[in-house]
């Protein structure tokens, strides 16, 4: 079933941009000012004759009026409202959506104000130490965002599409680079060498190094690690191209973005460099229909493009793009402890913006069998389904004295697109078992998962010196 498409905010401030009356507005799009009004409110969704009107009235270009992703936002609202700080507040699901739809930058700025109070809460507890140890040139001291998080935000909330980075990639990718099937080394180092006249090369280090790739802008040398695998140097070869050629275009992205916390410019270009790397080795037309043609096999997918898994799912969560969307996907990579070191979404799916994850989640599991993928159908408290699918990677850099490292990784779509995707063959998706997963124990409604690390924030704890269960505690 298609969504709704609401967008009461951008219709209104497009009015006042023409400064026209809603009366005047509404003869404009040849609808009723009744309508127009409920519009705005977002009680009513826009049609395709509205849209159709807008662009020959207005001369809109209707990817502007893409809807912001409220599900995403009521999750963060939800989340951020379950702190012991707004105990007794109880706003309804009807509350928050008015709020997200209505006014969604309130609801950013909010999230923000919460986020650099829980910093300073967390800094004052750790006061004595951090005046110890921190330097008195110390950077940041008055930053109340850390880089990444709010790095994450702007991903985030953009459905991790960035459309501007993606087609220019494509188009050196089909014209310039004429990249075939499997790998892309050979062909990236000879573009690299004809079009910026850099030259790549491999570099021995010592086999504790945690070097990898290192830029002489002089010199006009790419040195990569040796031992590296072929999609990961692929991929840093791409990844230094899109610093060559996009710089301009990364600068327009960061300013417009308006970061506040010191940091995440930087941690913005080497994101969006990343970003500019994996549609560079995966070119969006060709990779959605390969994807759509394997049934998005991951694998095969992997084969295909000379890629990794990693890359494969990466680039999977960002394939949106206006009138050629491909199925939304979220993309996840945690370590053994459990912390998500990416994350990346088109899907509605919640993470946890703070605490561990779901141990119910397929990918904690992966861990246990190397080498195998896993699929599981889990069920998010707010009932939406997904299909999970869950591999286990180790990384080396071909040494036997150098460390492994080991991730896990994690990529799913709604159910209502499993029938799209060949890992749906091997469940039974009217019949099989169902997990019940959360975003983090700290914001879980459900009373009977045997899982559960703690009890959630916003609820009463009830102990009980008479009775133990499998959890030694209940709520109310």
């Amino acid at each position: 079933m298609r969504q709704k498409f609401f967008a009461g905010t951008q219709i209104r401030r497009l009015r006042e941009a023409h400064a026209l009356t809603q009366g005047a507005f509404a003869e404009r799009l040849g609808i009723s000012t009744s309508y127009l009004n409920q519009i705005e409110n977002n009680q009513r969704p826009l049609s395709a004759s509205v849209l159709l009107s807008l662009a020959q009235s207005f001369s809109v270009d209707l990817t502007e009026f893409a809807q912001e992703d409220t599900d995403r936002l009521l999750g963060d609202l939800k989340e951020a409202l379950a702190d012991p700080l707004f105990a007794g507040l109880t706003p309804s699901g009807q509350d928050l959506k008015l709020i997200a739809g209505n006014a969604s930058w309130f609801a950013h700025a909010f999230l923000q104000l919460h986020m650099a109070f829980r910093r300073t809460n967390e800094r004052m507890q750790n006061l004595d130490e951090d005046i110890v140890h921190r330097p008195s040139n110390a950077a940041n001291e008055a930053g109340v965002l850390l880089p990444y998080e709010e790095v994450r935000d702007f991903f985030h909330y953009r459905g991790n599409y960035i459309d501007v980075l993606d087609t220019a990639a494509e188009q050196i990718a089909e014209e310039e680079l004429g990249i075939g099937e499997g790998s892309k080394v050979n062909e990236l180092a000879a573009y690299l060498l004809r079009r910026h006249a850099v030259r790549v090369e491999c570099e021995k280090v010592d086999p504790a190094s945690r070097f990898m790739r290192r830029y002489d802008r002089v010199g006009r040398v790419l040195s990569l690690r040796d031992g590296l695998d072929q999609p990961s140097k692929a991929f840093l070869i791409a990844h230094q191209i899109a610093h060559l050629e996009q710089g301009d275009t990364f600068e327009a992205i960061i300013a417009e973005a308006g970061f506040r916390a010191s940091g995440a410019a930087g941690v913005t270009r080497i994101a969006l460099a990343n970003y500019y790397a994996g549609a560079l080795i995966m070119p969006y037309e060709r990779f959605l229909s390969a994807a759509r043609a394997t049934r998005y096999d991951a694998e095969r997918l992997s084969l295909m493009f000379g890629t990794s898994f990693e890359q494969v799912g990466h680039r999977l969560s960002s394939l949106q793009r206006p009138n050629a969307r491909g199925v939304p996907f979220f993309f996840v990579r945690i370590d053994r402890a459990g912390n998500i070191l990416k994350r990346h979404s088109s899907t509605r799916f919640q993470f946890a913006r703070f605490g561990g994850t779901c141990p119910l989640w397929n990918v904690h599991e992966a861990f246990e069998v190397p080498n195998r993928t896993l699929v599981q159908i889990a069920e998010m408290p707010d009932g939406v389904r997904y299909l999970c699918i869950a591999r286990s990677v180790t990384k080396s850099v071909g040494c036997h004295l150098a460390q492994p490292r080991h991730y896990a990784l994690g990529i799913g779509c709604e159910i209502s697109y499993a029938h799209d995707v060949v890992y749906s063959d091997t469940v039974d998706l009217k019949n099989g078992p169902v997990a019940k997963i959360g975003v983090s124990c700290r914001i879980c409604e459900r009373t009977d998962c045997p899982q559960r690390a703690a009890p959630p924030i916003d609820r009463g704890l009830l102990v009980d010196p008479d009775r133990r269960d499998f959890i030694p505690f209940r709520f109310t």
